[in-house]
């Protein structure tokens, strides 16, 4: 293979011999996310909600991905497309004898039944009879398929029944169809002959396709065929159009619902009248449609998976208090110690972050509060906190990225709410997302005013919190909040952007400044100076980074990328990554964490350079998105942060490692090992840790 020696600018060419195609390499991400639902070691329920994850992942990808991919249709596009539909069809048919051959039986052995209708005694099925008429009858709209009636509309990642109506007295036959509704749980739970400790479930489509007589009376049914339709999820916004951004974004939620369907799924042994029926009306080739021996949906089993046995789930984990940050404490005058790192779900978001923003709300001298929203959630503590801060008086400005996806109508609603309650709402430009994480209070202290800020790698909201990794900083150190301050201006005023002493912001300089730090390893190799690099992201793609990383491989230097999804470069190539070494941990939570780390010439790796925020090395962030990545100065923070690095690089328990040819190998733990992340893998290793750090001292 050729060595790369071009210039970090150049494109992908030079990338040739190292270049992973992201979407094979998000497939390989997907079956390590599956492997945990295959893995003994993994507990029960959680194993069930794998299967889930494993199933929605397909459904993102499938949404997101599919209609650009359909849209190559040169050689090298089909190569791709029959490579995928190669890698994925094992992966669901490994998906399903697991669900069948040991999910179901061992949840049996642990007094958990899903049962299938031809298992129910009679007097469950008569149970399942009666809660169909009472509570499923009524929310069903059963429909024909007749051309002289409109098609029915399919609603993305809708679950329909199929049939054929015949009709004896005129000999007449016509398609019907049922939607499963998705409101209601997909798991009916029974209690008819259940002793004491055990639970018995049948499938919500099992009891409509045995009742579905009583919705066409006088008919015959026959074919019963269970499918589901996957729609394109990607609306292209007109930004030449006369219409503001808000109307635009409710546009494009609405054109979602329309959009073409991009995969159809169909149960074994179905109706082949039926497929060909909806492969025309969807203009579907052989190649976008799935028939599956199992179930279609597995994010049902999210339910199941959610059951209150705590033996067949992971160890409960609340998370604590961050040690510095003691309640009964001002949580400003803390911060003015001394820069705060925090580290979730390990300690609490709820206590460090939330807190944050709610006593700023309350605090009589705070005089301004401004965040960056990208996902928030439903119920958020952020908004009603900054809507309590607008109706006190105080200048509350909010920048609301309307584009995230999925997240539109949420995030219009909560901008209506705001500016209802005075505050100052920016809603972004069509073509850019603030994607940055930032938080920023002004308080009228003595000496005059005095700024706070949050930067973290991860959204402000409260769920995710508690399930995603992510770290974050508490600082009001002056270089730092002259920074967001800046930002600020530039993101509610109409400017361009400012030049940025410290933070690396996106889409200006933050591409620079990491080349930059790239480039200054291979001086301090050749220097004979201590040089490493250790990277830790969601994803890696951006060409110009990955160029420079085997630039600098090609040096000497150590590399060490920690990427939980997609890697676009393959390491340990001869001559062009060959120390570049990439891990992937996967298990109980979702590593969502950025952090990078730069030896600098120090031989004391806690003296090297730190930075965390909210970007991955990816062209989408550093090009089309507004990003904050911080320095972490301060000695403790980037001990912790030290911490966190050297976890993932020593853990043997949910660590895989990329090989040359872009395949993983999953880690075990050596047969001598007893403790320690080699062992327990980094979730555990942080839990343990988190204990220690926050237990009162005697």
């Amino acid at each position: 293979m050729a060595s790369v020696t071009t210039s970090p600018s150049s494109g992908t060419d030079s990338l040739a011999p190292v270049l992973v195609d992201r979407d094979l390499s998000w497939l390989d991400f997907n079956r390590r996310v599956l492997a945990e639902a295959l893995d003994d070691r993994t507990p029960l329920l959680e194993r069930a909600k794998f299967l889930a994850i494993f199933g929605s992942n397909l459904d993102e990808f499938f949404m997101k991905r599919m209609a650009i991919l359909r849209e190559d249709q040169s050689a090298k596009g089909l190569r791709l497309r029959a490579e995928i539909r190669a890698r994925l069809e094992p992966m669901l048919g490994q998906q399903a004898e697991h669900f069948r051959r040991v999910l179901v039986p061992t949840l049996s052995r642990n007094g958990i039944h899903l049962r299938r209708w031809e298992d129910l005694t009679d007097e469950q099925r008569l149970e399942a009879n009666d809660y169909f008429r009472r509570h499923v009858s009524p929310a069903l709209t059963p429909l024909v398929i007749q051309p002289t009636q409109p098609f029915p509309f399919f609603s993305n990642l809708s679950l329909s029944l199929a049939f054929v109506l015949h009709d004896a007295r005129t000999g007449e036959s016509v398609d019907a169809r049922v939607k499963v509704p998705s409101e209601l749980p997909q798991w009916v739970a029974l209690t008819t002959g259940v002793s004491q400790g055990q639970r018995v479930f049948v499938r919500l489509y099992e009891v409509i396709r045995e009742n579905a007589q009583t919705l066409y009376a006088g008919m015959t049914l026959s074919d019963a065929t269970l499918f589901r339709i996957t729609r394109d999820a990607e609306v292209e916004l007109d930004e030449d159009a006369d219409q503001g951004l808000r109307e635009l974004v409710r546009e494009q939620i609405r054109q979602r619902r329309y959009e073409p369907a991009v995969r159809l799924e169909i149960s074994a042994g179905g109706s082949d009248h039926i497929r060909q029926l909806l492969q025309q009306r969807f203009n579907l080739a052989d190649s976008d449609v799935f028939e599956l021996d199992g179930e279609l949906d597995y994010t049902s089993l999210f339910h199941i998976a959610s059951l209150d046995v705590p033996e067949l789930r992971d160890t409960p984990w609340t998370p604590l208090v961050p040690a510095r940050l003691d309640p009964s404490i001002d949580i400003f005058d803390t911060i003015r110690d001394g820069d705060i790192l925090v580290h979730h779900p390990y300690e609490s978001f709820d206590e460090s972050v939330e807190r944050f923003i709610s006593d700023a709300a309350e605090d009589a001298r705070t005089v301004v509060i401004k965040m960056t929203v990208y996902r928030v959630g439903d119920d958020t503590p952020f908004v009603r906190s900054l809507i309590r801060a607008a109706e006190s008086g105080k200048q509350v400005a909010c920048v609301i990225e309307l584009k995230a996806r999925f997240d539109e109508e949420r995030n219009l609603h909560w901008a209506a709410e705001l500016e209802r309650a005075g505050a100052h709402v920016t809603v972004g430009q069509a073509s850019l997302k603030t994607h940055a994480k930032v938080a920023l209070v002004v308080r009228k202290e003595d000496g005059g005013l005095r700024s706070y800020a949050h930067i973290g790698t991860g959204n402000y909201h409260v769920r995710t919190a508690r399930l995603y990794t992510d770290v974050g900083l508490l600082t009001c150190d002056p270089d730092l909040i002259a920074d967001v301050v800046n930002l600020f201006h530039h993101l509610t005023g109409r400017s361009d952007a400012p030049a940025f002493r410290s933070l690396l912001v996106a889409p200006s300089c933050m591409r620079p400044r990491f080349l930059e730090l790239i480039t200054a390893e291979v001086e301090h190799h050749r220097a004979g100076r201590p040089a490493r690099i250790i990277a830790k992201m969601n994803q890696l793609e951006d060409p110009a980074i990955m160029t420079a990383l085997c630039v600098a491989s090609q040096a000497g230097v150590p590399i060490e990328l920690i990427v939980r999804g997609f890697c676009c470069l393959a390491p340990g190539v001869p001559g062009v990554s060959e120390t570049i070494r990439v891990r992937s941990i996967v298990g109980r939570f979702l590593e969502h964490s950025r952090i990078f780390y730069f030896a600098n010439g120090s031989s004391d790796p806690i003296n090297g350079t730190f930075l965390i925020g909210s970007a991955d090395w990816m062209h989408r962030n550093l090009s089309t998105r507004v990003e904050v990545v911080t320095p972490v100065t301060a000695r403790s923070a980037r001990e912790r942060l030290w911490e966190v690095l050297d976890i993932c690089l020593r853990d043997r328990r949910q660590a895989w490692l990329m090989e040359g040819d872009a395949r993983y190998t999953q880690l075990r733990p050596d047969s001598d090992a007893t403790d320690g992340p080699e062992t327990v893998g980094t979730h555990r290793m942080l839990i343990d840790l988190t204990t220690r750090r926050t237990a009162p001292t005697a």
